[in-house]
């Protein structure tokens, strides 16, 4: 069967039952463990258990307390249908361990992805600096002068540029945004309202809403929904 690539909600309806979520075109998923030997174990059997599957496609961020996967068709991207096959795999491995995949930890914190956005007046003039002063990359299939840039490594956030129609001099011009399950966003929200913050816009929601601290710095909590065409 051919290796197809997925629209974000057929992605996250393949894997919601398997404890991964569908968080910034990847697929996402922890394991908890009680010390860094056995996530270094558990995560050489998932690689042996993959074998060249897991190349180009998964990748493993080993803990003391926990080993955090990620599986994306590195190359696109994007997730495909593959990329589902593999977290299915990865599942059963981990359940054969006495283990499980799942979402969010003991702490109740999901698994989540930041990136930073920049708003620019010209983005193609900015661009090239923060990619040489980050060593960033383009993001794979995506070269323009106005995409994003990611960590090669894929450590740290990646960086998006957000257009501006004219300066902004009154307001912060560089915000995160948290990239979080669908089924965790309503929780996040209410926690930084109660925090002290403040919902400036959910005009576009649920794919993301506007929030500012009560000095109006702003942060964007975002999920995949209501942006599959």
């Amino acid at each position: 069967m051919a290796d197809e690539v997925l629209s974000r909600r057929e992605a996250s309806e393949a894997v919601g039952d398997l404890g991964w979520r569908y968080v910034l075109a990847a697929l996402r998923t922890q394991v908890r463990v009680p010390a860094l030997a056995r996530a270094a174990e558990v995560a050489a059997h998932l690689a042996a258990s993959a074998g060249a599957d897991a190349d180009g496609r998964l990748r493993m961020d080993v803990r003391e307390d926990r080993l955090l996967l990620a599986i994306q068709t590195l190359r696109a991207a994007r997730v495909t249908t593959n990329d589902v096959d593999l977290a299915r795999g990865i599942s059963t491995a981990v359940t054969g361990l006495g283990l499980r995949t799942e979402p969010v930890s003991a702490t109740g914190r999901s698994v989540q992805a930041i990136e930073i956005a920049i708003d620019a007046l010209a983005i193609a003039a900015v661009r090239p600096f923060w990619k040489a002063v980050l060593a960033y990359v383009d993001e794979p299939g995506k070269e323009g002068p106005e995409d994003a840039l990611v960590d090669p490594h894929g450590q740290a956030p990646a960086v998006w540029f957000q257009q501006m129609d004219a300066p902004r001099p009154q307001r912060n011009r560089i915000h995160l945004d948290i990239s979080v399950p669908h089924d965790v966003a309503p929780a996040r929200i209410a926690a930084a309202l109660a925090a002290g913050g403040r919902l400036v816009s959910d005009a576009h929601a649920p794919a993301f809403w506007v929030l500012s601290d009560p000095e109006g710095n702003e942060a964007c909590v975002t999920t995949w929904e209501g942006r599959d065409p």
